[in-house]
């Protein structure tokens, strides 16, 4: 690998800490709002790629720092996480965030700089809620009603549109399956994890009780059998550290992965079991969601009720150009299967009930 720096955004967040573990024989320049606690950094620059300037800050540190590569992790996800709670807001650091750095990449080449890898993480939420058994690459991307999955559907399209635009540089556009993990906290992990996630009052007194939500499905044995995948977030951490690592020369301009965990897809009603969650069936659908609008009108839960068709969809990829990119190093960087990678988002909660 280049000993030149690398400059990770996003660098505050659960992805960005745990691939920082994997750099610690590189030069890395974290990016955030915020910068992260006990980070063994190089440089931190703090920027905010919800607003206009921060193409400009970009370009300027490229140029300064001599990085050779960029990984862009700065995005919202959950908005009562992060507290960006502003769509428009969200869409600027979403959408026109990954733009603006691509653009910076752009001009800086053209004057010197030397940036030969810039690496994004979409999501499969780019394919939309529901798709046909393990999709390729090719599929198309129908991402609708939730917003963070709408706006990895048009950040991947700019990416793609954007990347003939970069001179030198190769880019790799990942689309990982739901991160897993005991540090992650997602729609997903909380509703298996029956967490109260909500900023309400109620759902504080719920979380100092320990009580649980249940997993909520429509009756019908078609909701239990949808499929799902997972990654585990350090294996996520892994297969960047292992491009920044590898000799780009061999690679097309633009590599597209999807990213999962090894083996078979798990049904929703084994996600359950895995998770020690109760199952709660209500009538139909509409019910269900009605149910959702309501635990997030009372500040109970942290889940959107636009999430309702991921949460109870079915949408798994093929990972087999995953398998050939990574050829023999594919069982060293994707250590979890699909089921391991989901059982440790609960390794303390199972810890926590035989005590």
């Amino acid at each position: 690998m280049s000993t030149r720096p690398v400059i990770l955004t996003g660098v505050s967040g659960n992805l960005g800490r745990r691939l920082l573990l994997q750099l610690q024989d590189t030069d890395v320049i974290g990016v955030d709002v915020r910068p992260p606690e006990d980070a063994p950094l190089a440089r931190f620059e703090q920027m905010d790629f919800g607003r206009e300037e921060s193409c400009d800050q970009m370009n300027l540190l490229l140029r300064e720092s001599g990085a050779g590569s960029v990984v862009h992790l700065a995005y919202v996800l959950d908005p009562l996480q992060t507290g960006v709670l502003d769509a428009e807001r969200m869409w600027q650091i979403n959408v026109a965030g990954p733009a603006r750095v691509m653009e910076a990449i752009s001009v800086s080449n053209r004057h010197g700089a030397r940036v030969r890898k810039f690496i994004f993480p979409s999501s499969v939420a780019a394919y939309g809620p529901e798709t046909p058994p393990l999709v390729n690459e090719e599929h198309p991307l129908q991402a609708h009603t939730l917003p963070y999955a709408i706006h990895k559907k048009a950040s991947d399209e700019v990416v793609r549109y954007r990347q003939d635009w970069m001179e030198d540089c190769r880019s790799y556009l990942l689309r990982p399956h739901i991160f897993t993990g005991a540090t992650v906290q997602n729609y997903m992990v909380g509703a298996l994890r029956g967490t109260p996630t909500g900023t309400g009052k109620r759902a504080l007194k719920m979380r100092e009780r320990g009580k649980r939500l249940p997993l909520m499905l429509p009756w019908g044995n078609a909701y239990l059998e949808k499929r799902l995948q997972f990654v585990h977030v350090d294996d996520m951490a892994r297969l960047i550290a292992h491009m920044l690592k590898r000799d780009a020369e061999r690679d097309p301009r633009l590599t597209v992965l999807n990213v999962a965990g090894r083996g078979e897809p798990l049904t929703i009603a084994e996600c359950a079991r895995v998770a020690n969650s109760k199952i709660r069936r209500v009538p139909n659908r509409r019910i269900c969601g009605m149910i959702l609008r309501k635990l997030w009108d009372w500040g109970i839960s942290g889940i959107p009720p636009e999430a309702l068709p991921y949460m109870i969809g079915s949408y798994t990829m093929d990972t087999s150009r995953l398998q050939r990119f990574l050829g023999a190093e594919y069982e060293q960087v994707i250590q979890h299967t699909v089921e391991e990678a989901l059982r440790d988002s609960f390794v303390e909660s199972a810890a926590a009930a035989s005590s």
